[in-house]
């Protein structure tokens, strides 16, 4: 039981305290500590680290605070197309959903593609068939509607630019978790609505497996958040895990490696967290902050924003 742990992540940028309120503040450390709470209250019943993922994943997307699901950014379009994927360490199994509108918790989605799709990523209007097949919640425009979300998008609109997440403070809002289980088993899942006034059915590295989300119990588990094209280009999360199996690292020293070395290199600014079989846990970033909390066996959680 003592192996047993979590981390979760809500986004990492330029996040800086004289751009939060005190109350602000205190709301994203609220929920990240609910969402923390929920994923380790389902390793505590002795499930496996696949459903606690997808237990804090799905409290993270019903939040509005975060870009996933209910908090999703607009597109160009002013529709929202959003992202998910997740992934088993013990069976390499993983399911990933990417560009769909309105389902309420894309990360249940991929979930369900890992289960009974034999594929692993399902796209727009197809992967929305295959939630029906399978009784998913969807949800109208109205409920995605926040309004910050909607003026966000109206000044990208102005300005004619694709913008990640916020424009005043470059924090990238996507949502994920790894975890290890009693039994040493790994997972990681991640969901985000991707970039303000994102054009084209542009995708991130969430859904890609190896680049924002990846897990195998030889090694770690790996969700991703920042910018997701040189996430993609550095296929960050199986990097990690190849540092720790083909070189020997420690999940510290592979996490160092590409996160304040290799990203950093081709100008990717963001963070990740990774957790391995022994319940050790990195959150690394090489921007100002990211929202983030970890707890391990009986230990209190660790919840935190800014890189200090």
């Amino acid at each position: 039981m003592n192996n047993i742990a979590i981390a979760i992540h809500g986004g990492a940028g330029t996040i800086l305290r004289s751009a939060l309120t005190i109350e602000k503040e205190q709301d994203y450390k609220t929920a990240l500590e609910g969402a923390i709470e929920e994923g380790y209250k389902v390793l505590a019943a002795g499930k496996s680290a696949v459903e606690a993922v997808k237990a804090a994943v799905v409290c993270l997307e019903n939040n509005p605070l975060f870009n996933a699901g209910k908090g999703s950014v607009f597109n160009h379009k002013g529709k929202h197309e959003m992202d998910a994927a997740i992934m088993c360490g013990q069976t390499l199994g993983a399911g990933a959903v990417a560009g769909v509108n309105h389902i309420k918790n894309p990360i249940l989605l991929a979930n369900k593609i890992r289960r009974y799709s034999e594929h692993v990523l399902l796209t727009g209007e197809g992967a929305e068939e295959f939630a029906r097949e399978h009784d998913l919640l969807f949800e109208s425009d109205t409920y995605f509607f926040d309004p910050f979300r909607y003026q966000q998008w109206v000044a990208a609109q102005h300005d004619n630019s694709v913008t990640l997440d916020h424009t005043e403070d470059r924090k990238f809002g996507t949502v994920g978790a790894v975890a290890c289980d009693t039994n040493g088993n790994l997972a990681a899942a991640t969901s985000t609505g991707g970039m303000t006034n994102k054009k084209f059915n542009r995708i991130g590295d969430s859904p890609i497996i190896g680049a924002g989300t990846y897990a195998n119990n030889a090694t770690c588990a790996v969700s991703c958040t920042g910018h997701g094209e040189y996430f993609m280009r550095a296929v960050v999360a199986y990097d990690v895990s190849c540092l720790m199996e083909y070189k020997g690292l420690s999940l510290q020293q592979a996490c160092e490696v590409v996160v304040q070395d290799k990203l950093v290199k081709i100008g990717g600014e963001g963070g990740l967290i990774a957790v391995d079989s022994y319940g050790n846990i990195e959150l690394a970033f090489n921007s100002e902050g990211m929202y983030r909390a970890a707890k391990k066996g009986p230990e209190a959680a660790f919840i935190a924003i800014y890189k200090d």
